[in-house]
């Protein structure tokens, strides 16, 4: 007898977007069904190995796991109907493990009405989200001094960090077509010999070079090489330009009364919260959606962009940099926001942790024209139809826009 196999991967909560490896930046999973004729068949799957549906049930139930491709037609936790054990060749999925819950469902319901916005004057803010010049300008290769930022074809200085404008900038050795040591640069060091110097693009946009050789340990790497005193592209396959943009159709939009600084991972690269988005009172802007497809893969698995929350009034000089821990800013920002595209546009909110359990200060609803089904940040909890919990929750945008709203 032939089964129509629909395999449902059950992962560690927050799965259903992105993962996380050792760096803290989560990856997508990539789903490939095989199917045959027959009836339907439900299957459970974790990290690749079969699950019963009492474990899945239990790990649902107290926030250890969360469905990774939707909630299956048949919910385990609600049938006493055992499921037969299908004789066919299974689903195949790409896993990574993570450490970080992200996600979890739960039963409760909760209703809440928005808090009235704020008056207080927006932070000052000097760079980020300033206009970029030379965006479809080719980037020429060997032309240009380490030293002197490439600002005239696309990237945007970040001046505040004191690395030349540059986001981020990795001192890398070679132990054959992989990078060994990696010494990343402070405030103060420069885009020299041999070094890879990172930079930020504007909304919307990011950053096109990364080398094919990266980290024999799994760490990422990005951005131009200086050699022999010069700048070059590292992925000229990818495009001959230094920023391109995403998929688009997704935003952020302050409501608020006061600035918000957004901080986008410089990935891959240095991993640090620096490539910023710079949203005074009431401005809407892009974030940038990378393609699964085409964009940076992480040992061959998909990745998205990742985003630190900072609370309101915070300026992107002071949040979108590297703390201390002393306040709840920078990568110590209550929330994060994970956006990519793989096969749909997928969209979270969740904590920040276990790096930190704070609140944020205002709260964060995802809205659009065709969503899978609902998700904020609300007073401190994150609640979506399936109820309320406090790591965090996802949506699918099936189509058209869709926006992250801060009220």
């Amino acid at each position: 007898m032939k089964f129509n196999s629909i395999a449902l991967t059950v992962a560690t909560a927050g799965s259903i977007v992105a993962a996380q490896h050792q760096h803290g930046h989560r990856h997508h999973h990539k789903r490939e069904v095989v199917t045959v004729d027959g009836p339907t068949i439900i299957k459970y799957v974790l990290d690749g190995e079969p699950i019963s549906a009492e474990d899945v049930c239990e790990g649902i139930t107290d926030g250890r796991l969360a469905w990774a491709d939707g909630k299956p037609p048949t919910d385990p936790c609600q049938t006493t109907t055992e499921v037969p054990t299908p004789t066919v060749v299974p689903a195949k999925f790409i896993e990574t493990s993570s450490s970080t819950t992200t996600t979890t469902t739960t039963t409760t319901t909760t209703t809440t009405t928005e808090p009235a916005p704020t008056t207080t004057k927006p932070a000052p803010t000097s760079s980020g989200s300033s206009t970029a010049t030379g965006l479809d300008a080719p980037f020429p290769d060997g032309e240009i001094d380490c030293e002197t930022f490439p600002s005239d074809y696309g990237a945007v200085p970040l001046d505040y960090l004191g690395l030349g404008g540059y986001s981020g900038i990795q001192y890398v050795t070679f132990v054959g077509k992989l990078i060994g040591d990696i010494v990343t640069a402070v405030t103060g060091d420069s885009c020299t010999e041999g070094a890879m110097c990172s930079y930020a693009c504007p909304p919307g946009y990011q950053k096109a070079q990364w080398p094919t050789s990266q980290g024999a340990t799994g760490q990422s790497v990005g951005g131009l090489q200086c050699k022999g005193g010069k700048l070059y592209k590292t992925n000229p396959d990818l495009s001959d330009k230094l920023c391109i943009p995403g998929v688009g159709g997704v935003k952020v939009k302050n409501t608020l009364g006061q600035h918000v600084a957004v901080c986008r991972t410089d990935y891959p690269g240095t991993e640090s919260e620096t490539v910023p988005v710079s949203l005074v009172a009431g401005a809407i802007e892009d974030l940038t959606c990378p393609d699964g497809a085409t964009y940076y893969k992480w040992q061959g698995k998909t990745t998205s962009a990742q985003y630190y929350v900072n609370p309101a009034g915070v300026s992107i000089e002071e949040g979108c940099q590297w703390g201390d821990g002393s306040k709840p800013i920078g990568n110590f920002a209550p929330i994060n926001l994970g956006v990519g595209e793989n096969n749909g546009k997928w969209l979270s909110i969740f904590q920040n942790a276990p790096t930190t359990n704070e609140k944020l200060d205002f709260n964060i609803k995802i809205k659009g024209d065709n969503l899978s089904g609902s998700c904020k940040y609300e007073n401190g909890v994150f609640i979506s139809d399936t109820g309320s919990n406090d790591s965090g929750c996802t949506v699918q945008a099936m189509s058209g826009e869709a926006y992250y709203v801060f009220y």
